[in-house]
């Protein structure tokens, strides 16, 4: 209603004889407002690309605000009727419809090495439904770093070649390209498929060889980097497109495969989290899969922010190498990686070492990573050059260097390159001794040492990446609207928009408070962390149902005991 202030911590009030707690929020000038912390549901957090830079406050009473909202929501009309069109005339494109899945698809699937999640279930039973219908698929399917997003786009590529069709796997990088081919050929060895690979690990004659076979049909799958985008690749036949992480492919190869995929099923892979606020807003809209919950028998990866300290990080490796596993060390410059490797050698002169990074040819390249997975190397000093996509079961230590100068989404993706099977992972970052981060560095690390625990992607301080991925999905010019009134009032204003737009009513909440005099809070003595208090205040002010306040209800008494009165008060104000 107010606009952006600043919140100046919990105050407790007396009014007409009753004790209750408020937020004190400070707007420009001297307004102050206090807010009853029954009544929190009425505030959210204001985030925004760049929050480091000074936001301006606004004025209590001031028209600007209602001026900036409605420009704001202007913009999102626009967008929701652009989206909507586009819809409509996917709707009316003519694609193929799949048949229904056989015997085979059946048992391609049993034959799939660990048990399944429902979400991945899920996942898949929707792409089939697209494929099976007779307009084109255009379907995201978003996951945390390591949730099995990869099967469930095997099982589509599978269904596709059942059904006649060739299938175009495309990755950004030459090494996940390999890795993706890899595990095709693994996971469909025991049936008639022909899959090949188009990117500079090929030689020009395996190339030739690829090309006519794409041409003839009789190539069904084929994965590869962007070489897949060039013009001398013709298919015979082909039915679907699946693209993973789409965000990193440029605007020009965008186009191109706009072009390629005309009437094809497409399939978007993608680890940026959608977070559930966008996709509710966009739903109707885009179809969207998500996956959240990981594999059964996964840990989170037990994450260290430390200064760089030769003597731990040693012992770390030496500890890893004797359980049997191996070792990511990131050492992110090309130049001098070379002396870290030998610099680790001297250290432990038995284990074995090499190096990879981006300036190798293929040959040593698909070498170094071949050994990687066969075990006979030990520890991988690396680039950045792991970042996406390798599958490396048995590398559960990871360490890297200067931490501080990789990206939140980047620290991420290199992270979730351990941890992919049974056993605890670690990951140490590490910064140089004696250096002073910076403020947002510092706050990176800590992010990320935060949320260790899975799905964590969702989570990362609201969240640097859901706010890229918002800006990815809905186009730069919106994230300039995003920034004046928040992220979360621009998605309200967004789900609002679309839902007008499609000539649905706007779920209308009725403003109603209870302002009873009775005394409610939650005690200092009864939780000691102010954080912790704000955040059941905040719980307690979204309670809608009888059911929400018994659970909450519950978990009060489990962590902190018997609730005394003022917290009882609290909850039957939320209910009434």
């Amino acid at each position: 209603s107010h606009g952006i202030g600043m919140y100046a911590g919990i105050q407790r009030l007396e009014v007409q004889g009753a004790t209750k707690d408020y937020l004190k929020v400070q707007y420009s000038g001297s307004d102050v407002l206090y807010v009853p912390v029954t009544q929190l549901d009425l505030l959210s957090r204001y985030t925004a690309p760049g929050d480091e830079e000074k936001v301006k406050l606004a004025k209590l009473g001031g028209a600007e605000w209602q001026r900036t909202r409605a420009k704001v929501k202007k913009a999102t009309e626009e967008m929701a009727q652009e989206l909507i069109e586009l819809y409509a005339r996917r709707r009316q494109a003519t694609g193929y419809a799949f048949p229904p899945d056989g015997d085979w698809q059946r048992d391609f699937e049993t034959r799939f090495d660990y048990d399944e999640t429902d979400d991945q279930l899920n996942a898949t039973a929707e792409i089939k439904q697209d494929m099976e219908k007779g307009w084109p698929m255009d379907r995201l399917l978003c996951g945390d770093v390591g949730v099995g997003k990869t099967e469930v786009a095997l099982r589509a590529a599978f269904k596709c070649v059942m059904g006649g069709k060739q299938c175009a796997i495309l990755a950004p990088t030459t090494l996940l390209a390999w890795q993706h081919y890899n595990t095709i050929l693994s996971r469909m060895e025991a049936f008639p498929v022909k899959v090949e690979m188009m990117s500079r690990f090929r030689t020009a004659k395996q190339q030739k060889e690829t090309l006519r076979g794409l041409q003839s049909g009789s190539v069904d799958i084929v994965v590869g980097t962007h070489r897949l985008l060039s013009k001398d690749v013709k298919f015979h036949d082909l039915g679907l497109v699946i693209i993973d992480e789409e965000q990193r492919f440029g605007v020009k190869h965008k186009e191109k495969l706009k072009e390629l995929a005309r009437g094809v099923d497409v399939l978007t892979l993608s680890a940026t989290p959608i977070p559930r606020t966008l996709n509710m807003a966009l739903s109707g809209l885009r179809d969207m899969s998500t996956i959240e919950e990981p594999p059964h028998d996964r840990y989170p990866v037990q994450t260290f922010v430390l200064e760089y300290a030769e003597p731990v990080l040693i012992d770390a490796m030496r500890r890893e190498i004797e359980r049997g596993g191996q070792v990511y060390y990131l050492h992110n410059r090309v130049e001098s990686i070379e002396q870290c490797a030998a610099r680790i050698k001297r250290a432990l002169p038995d284990a074995e070492i090499a190096v990879a990074h981006g300036k190798m040819s293929e040959e040593e390249l698909s070498d170094v990573m071949q050994r990687m997975d066969e075990g006979e190397v030990q520890i991988l000093v690396c680039t950045t050059i792991i970042e996406t996509g390798i599958d490396i079961p048995n590398v559960n230590t990871l360490i890297i260097e200067d931490a501080d100068k990789l990206g939140l989404a980047q620290l991420h993706q290199i992270r979730g390159r351990v941890g992919r099977s049974s056993r605890h992972a670690y990951a140490y970052l590490t910064f140089r001794r004696g250096k002073v981060l910076t403020e947002i560095a510092e706050k990176r690390l800590n992010a990320i040492r935060d949320y260790a625990e899975f799905g964590s992607g969702f989570k990362i301080a609201m969240r640097d990446l859901e706010i890229r991925g918002a800006g990815n999905l809905l186009g730069p010019e919106q994230s300039g609207y995003m920034m004046s009134v928040g992220y979360d009032m621009y998605l309200q204003l967004l789900e609002e928009a679309v839902l007008e737009e499609r000539g649905e009513p706007s779920p209308e909440e009725s403003a109603c408070t209870a302002d009873l005099d009775v005394t409610a809070n939650i005690d200092k003595a009864y939780v000691t962390s102010g954080e912790q208090r704000m955040d059941l205040y905040r719980r307690m002010a979204g309670i809608r149902s009888q059911s929400d306040a018994d659970e909450l209800l519950d978990e009060i008494v489990d962590r902190y005991g018997d609730p005394p009165r003022g917290v009882m008060n609290l909850i039957a104000i939320a209910l009434l």
